[in-house]
């Protein structure tokens, strides 16, 4: 499929009518839900998407986005409006609970052999599933005792790409270790350092929108699953359906991180609430 090519870069027009329908496409596709102060953010990327393809106007554009058999602009448009703020050791409270309690309690009732599968999603640039590794590298006395494997997933293809190259720069790294980052980390170019192979390649990084079943159907049988700070961009109905889609996922006894704002009692009852200090967790219920 093809467009007409715009005969200059006239910013183009997008009615409250068009503006509403593109934002419920959206959803549809990927359970994000715009509130109203988000609609000059929004409504300029969309612009920007139709001036990039060409298109005449919205309503050739949006034809072309809902039609195009590869998806390609649809995850171009994705990649433009979410948001990837992060850096290492982000509410490290909750990593510490991680070595402290939760990994412990897990392998009590561990058999022999079976590996501790931890989810990072969003996981963004990167920093969240590096920052569980580098945690339990350093603060988990069993951590050469267990065969370990973090997946780590985002909705956007840019932002992998990032998180697979391994690359940051010092305000990510502000909360880190001088000695972890001398143990784990290479000196780059433009004051950027990179995180040891070792690290970059013991984590799968995969595309995945959680409103996909067909692309989080491979996420079964995990211990913990971290994500924080997704959920608050979503409406009741999809914040339900995604943990929904969590409690399937996580084997007995699994647990779910959030961030410090969201609350799972808002969300669903299937989970129970444990207090692990000042930490707040969700577990799914031993069979």
């Amino acid at each position: 499929m093809t467009l007409p090519l715009r005969a200059d870069p006239v910013q183009p027009a997008v009615t409250d009518v068009e503006y509403a329908k593109f934002c419920e496409f959206f959803y549809r596709k990927t359970g994000i839900h715009f509130i109203e102060a988000k609609k000059y953010y929004v409504e300029r990327r969309l612009q920007d998407a139709i001036l990039k393809t060409g298109a005449t106007s919205f309503r050739d554009y949006f034809q072309f986005l809902r039609f195009q058999a590869s998806g390609e602009e649809l995850q171009r448009l994705v990649n433009a409006m979410t948001v990837n703020e992060t850096y290492f050791l982000r509410e490290d409270y909750q990593f510490d609970t991680l070595v402290r309690e939760v990994l412990p309690s897990l392998t009590r009732a561990r058999r022999p052999g079976r590996p501790i599968r931890i989810w990072s999603m969003p996981c963004s640039s990167g920093e969240e599933p590096y920052s569980i590794a580098l945690i339990i590298l350093e603060r988990w006395g069993q951590a050469d005792a267990w065969d370990i494997e973090i997946l780590a997933s985002d909705i956007d293809s840019g932002i992998l790409a990032k998180a697979r190259a391994g690359l940051f720069g010092p305000r990510s790294l502000s909360r880190v270790p001088p000695g972890w980052i001398d143990r784990y980390f290479s000196r780059r170019e433009e004051g950027a350092y990179q995180i040891c192979d070792e690290l970059r390649h013991s984590i799968d990084f995969s595309l995945c929108n959680v409103t996909d079943r067909t692309q989080t159907a491979r996420f079964r049988d995990l211990d913990v699953i971290f994500c924080r700070n997704m959920l608050i961009y979503f409406d009741d109905a999809a914040r339900r359906e995604t943990v929904e889609m969590f409690y399937e996922a996580l084997a007995p006894g699994g647990f779910v991180f959030l961030g410090h704002s969201e609350s799972m009692s808002r969300i669903s009852p299937i989970f129970t609430p444990r207090r692990f200090g000042d930490t707040i967790l969700y577990q799914k219920p031993w069979e």
